[in-house]
Order: C-alpha cells, then structure tokens, then sequence
C-alpha cells in the first residue's frame, strides 16, 4: 500500500514486568507509574495483525504494507465504515482474519478495535471508544478484569494458554500519544508464537466465526444474511426480502441499523415476548427498540389526521429512531395504500426532530426531579408547547424541588419477578399489592371479586400519594387500560410515575411460574403474554427496564 503522510505508526506495546512472553529485544515498561491509582481496564489480547483504519484507507503495523489475502475482508470492511470515521481519526485494532499460532472458532468478527484516536493525536477514554467503535459496527475484545490498577488482582488473572494468547491492560480514560508507553501494558503466553512457518508465507486459513459475528456484519454496513442472523437470534423465520430493503433504506452502521433489520426480519412476531427472546443475544435496551419498531410500524400503515401527526412521531421517537420506524413500515407495508401513508408520515417526519439535550439540561438535579422535568419536558414539546431546551427548563421548575409523591408502576406478566425486584426497591412506604389483597380476603388465586379488590388497592394507592409517599403498585398491569386507571389516581395526587416493565423470556417465564409457591395456570399464563402490552417509553415519567437479573438494563 502507498504510504500516506497522514498516516500513523502504531506503537509497541510493552510488556508488564511478570509477562512471561518478553524476548530479548521485546520493549518492557520502565515503571509502573503511568498506571497505579488510575482505573484500568484489562482486554484480551488476540492473535492476529495490527491494523490502522483511516477514513480513506488502512494499513498494517508497517506503514507500507503490501497486499495479502488475509487483509481482504478489513479492507471490505474499512469501505463500509470509512465515511464515519472523521478527517484525521484512527482506529486500530486486531484483523483476526487469518490463523496465526491460535485457532480461533467463535469470533464476533474478524477485526476487533482497541483504541480510538481524534486528529490531536489523543486516544480517547475506553468508554467512549468503545461507543465509536459500536457505532462503526466494530467489537472490542473481551473485558477481563476492570477497576484501580492492582498489580496483584492482575497477577492472579488466570488464562488458558492454549486459548489465549495474553491481555493489555490500558488506562480508563483517554492520553495523549506520548503517555503511551506509560498507560499500555501487556502480559504474553510464554513462547506465544508456536507455528513453525510464518503465518504470512503460509496458507490463510479462515479464523472460525459464532453467530453474534452476523449481528455485527449488519452493525458494520453489509448485507443481511436472514439465515445467519436467524441463527444469532435463536429464532426459526423471518421475512428476509424486509430485512434487505430495510438495509439498503439505512445505510449508514451501529445499532440503528441492525434494530431497523431485525424489527423488519421479525415484523410478523409478537412484540410484548419479543424483547425478553432478543435480551439474551442483543442485550436488553437493543431488544427493546427492536421490539418496540414491531409494535409501532403498523401505526404507519393507517391514515392519521395530519394536525395529529407531528405529536405522535415525536412521541414515537422517545421508544424508536424515526428513520427506522419508516423503514421497517415501509418494507412491511401490506399494500400500496399503506405504503403511501409511510411515505406521507416521512416528509411530517422531518418536522418532528428531537428538541435537544435536554437530559443534560437537568443533569444536576437530584435524579427523580431530573425525571420529573425530564419526562414532563418531553410531553410538552410533543404538544408543540415549547420548541427549545431553554423553554423546556423554564416550564418545568416547579418540579425541580422534588417536592412531589412517587408512584413505581410495577408492570409484567406472572412470575417473571416484579415483586421480588418491587421490595428489593430502597425508599419504599408503602406497599400495595393486588395479590395480597386478594389473599387478605381468603385465596390470592380467587379472581371473583377483582372489581372490590382493585378498588381497595386505589384507595390505598390515593392515600398513601396523598401523603406524599413512595408507592409501590404491583400487579400484572398488562395493558393500557389497566394502567390507566392506576395513572389517574396519581395524576390527581401529583405523582411522579415510574412504570417498572419487567422482559423476560417467555422460556423463563415457563420455568419460573412451575417454581412458584403460587404458580397460576399455564393456560392463564399463555392468556397473561396473548394480551400482553408493555409500556411505551414516554408513556409515564420515566420508564425502567428490568432484565431476567432483577435488575435495571435500561432506563427510557
């Protein structure tokens, strides 16, 4: 390759004083100064070629370097994902195309970045990074250890020599190149290269791929592949034509594009089950906007009033990014006359941007104000009632105090574990469950006197508001009319609501209830998940998600 004079020479990483792979002429860290008290994050170090991606070309650790067949795929890949990296950024990482002393059989892609550097010539934070990377469609390695450097904590990591060529362990937040030496280190194998012939003088033979790997060859700009990413999903069918369109109405890479790929893949199934099927493979907050673009982009398909229909996207782009909504609607529309409602709801799209970073507006308030604010904020700008952040805060300052009653909407099906996350909950003063009422009166299975049962719960619920407490509501709450009437009651107390949706796993939810000290009928279980509609984000103040840990994956 011709050398360009922009391009940047990776440096040589060196070698932590207990690595047992340095040689003779290997570079070893002076001192350990650059890293003690400072956070460190430990990766795995892989098996392959270092490779510099530029937003107009690539090369490997020599900056003249040559072709050869392993370096197909990244230079595909650098094609896809140049256009995003920015005038003088870099991006380096591992091409792991291409066997070299380790066999590899489950990779989530054949190059993997591990820094990010901006045109002054500074690696940016891991974190950040890392949120560059994802959104190129680009994985980091694997996070071994995390937390301040401890030399022993890193000393007792333990590796599969067979399997693991070494870690790099690197500073948290971000340096300037000339610190590199002092806030980089890594640990080899002992005799790490165990192949008799150079790697590039010998026949490539292909690193082996696990099905995560077609979840980001979407992120990253290629094609659909409907069978493979299927398979990462663990689901049997989906409307591959959709996914494809879907695809080329994107472009661009990151999760976008693969929730709009995937929402048009699965645009047939049921949303309410949809989210705890993906958590697994996606991660929750991923599987929650694929599963929320199924549930909205038949709204597309209907006529709407048009003085209506600026609220409902903005209301609709609290939950999904619009251009995918339109995407997914448009590569599912049953007929051409729903078609053309897509195609209308798209140019009012364009008037339907988000207001601005209003979270940051309310960053220093205390976090159920800031929710409050936040979520009130949003709502009136839905309305058209205030067009800029600066209107935004000045409409909401009554509520900066906190000085208001807090309602937590518990809302999931049987045994998918909302009261155990419930009285897990701090702060709590009362408590009101629908279950135990119905057990106060003799069975908490008798479902005869639902209408007195709720009735009793409402009353407590105003009373406890009133007083300005923190109220747990745990029941089912299932649908929108359900919860309606729980949202009235706090309306009329001033309330801050936090709807609790738990997602999980129909599978788990099965296993779950069977383990219940009060299972209920599988037939009313399966009836619980038929009528099943989770809450929208924007639909109370603020919306918590809980995975099948019992704990918080996403606040919306």
């Amino acid at each position: 390759m011709r050398q360009h004079p922009a391009r940047t020479h990776y440096p040589r990483t060196p070698h932590l004083p207990w690595s047992p792979g340095a040689s003779g002429d290997d570079v070893r860290i002076g001192d350990l100064a650059g890293l003690r008290g400072r956070e460190v994050v430990v990766t795995e170090k892989l098996d392959g070629e270092n490779t510099t991606l530029y937003g107009d070309g690539l090369h490997a650790r020599s900056l003249d370097s040559a072709h050869h067949p392993s370096r197909a795929w990244v230079k595909a890949l650098q094609g896809r994902v140049g256009r995003m990296i920015p005038a003088g950024w870099r991006v380096c990482g591992e091409n792991v195309y291409a066997r070299h002393s380790l066999a590899y059989d489950d990779l989530e892609s054949w190059f993997y970045g591990f820094s990010v550097w901006d045109g002054d010539g500074r690696c940016l934070d891991w974190d950040r990074g890392a949120d560059f990377l994802r959104g190129l469609g680009i994985p980091v390695p694997r996070v071994l250890w995390r937390g301040v450097f401890d030399e022993r904590a890193l000393r007792r990591l333990k590796l599969d020599a067979e399997r693991h060529e070494g870690y790099v362990v690197r500073t948290a937040d971000g340096f300037p190149a000339g610190e590199f030496r002092h806030r980089v280190a890594k640990w080899v194998r002992p005799g790490h290269v165990r192949t008799g012939t150079h790697w590039m003088h010998a026949a490539v033979v292909e690193n082996g791929l696990a099905p995560a790997a077609a979840l980001w060859s979407v992120r990253s700009g290629a094609a659909p592949d409907a069978a493979t990413l299927l398979d990462a999903v663990g689901l049997p069918d989906g409307d591959a034509p959709a996914a494809a369109e879907v695809a080329a109405r994107l472009g661009g890479t990151g999760d976008e594009r693969l929730a709009g790929v995937l929402a048009a893949l699965l645009h047939a199934r049921h949303r309410a089950t949809l989210a705890g099927r993906l958590a697994r493979p996606l991660g929750l907050p991923l599987a929650r906007r694929v599963a929320d673009l199924v549930g909205l982009h038949t709204a597309l398909h209907r006529p709407y009033p048009d003085e209506q229909r600026r609220t409902g996207l903005v209301r609709m782009s609290y939950a999904v990014g619009l251009e995918a909504l339109h995407a997914v609607a448009a590569a599912a529309a049953p007929d051409a006359a729903a078609l053309e409602q897509v195609e209308w709801s798209a140019l009012h799209a364009e008037e339907a941007g988000p207001i601005g970073p209003l979270r940051e507006a309310f960053a220093g308030l205390d976090p159920d104000a800031a929710a409050r604010c936040l979520g009130e904020a949003r709502e009136a700008y839905a309305l058209g009632r205030v067009g800029t952040v600066e209107e935004a805060v000045a409409a909401t300052w009554r509520r900066r105090t906190g000085d208001f009653p807090r309602l937590i909407h518990m809302v999931g099906p049987s045994g998918s574990g909302k009261s155990t996350f419930a009285r897990g909950l701090s702060g709590v003063d009362a408590y009101v469950s629908l279950d135990e009422l119905r057990e106060g009166r003799g069975s908490r299975a008798d479902q005869s006197a639902n209408g007195e049962v709720l009735r009793r719960g409402l009353d407590r619920l105003g009373a406890a508001l009133a007083e300005g407490a923190t109220v747990v509501w745990d029941a089912t709450s299932l649908n929108p009319h359900q919860r309606s009437l729980v949202h009235s009651v706090a309306r009329r107390r001033d309330a801050l609501v936090t709807h609790a949706v738990v997602l999980v796993d129909e599978d788990e939810l099965v296993r779950r209830n069977e383990r219940r000290t009060h299972p209920v009928p599988s037939e009313v279980l399966t009836a619980q998940l038929r009528r099943y509609v989770p809450p929208y984000p924007g639909q109370a103040h603020r919306t918590w998600y809980v995975g099948a840990g019992g704990t918080i994956e996403e606040e919306a």
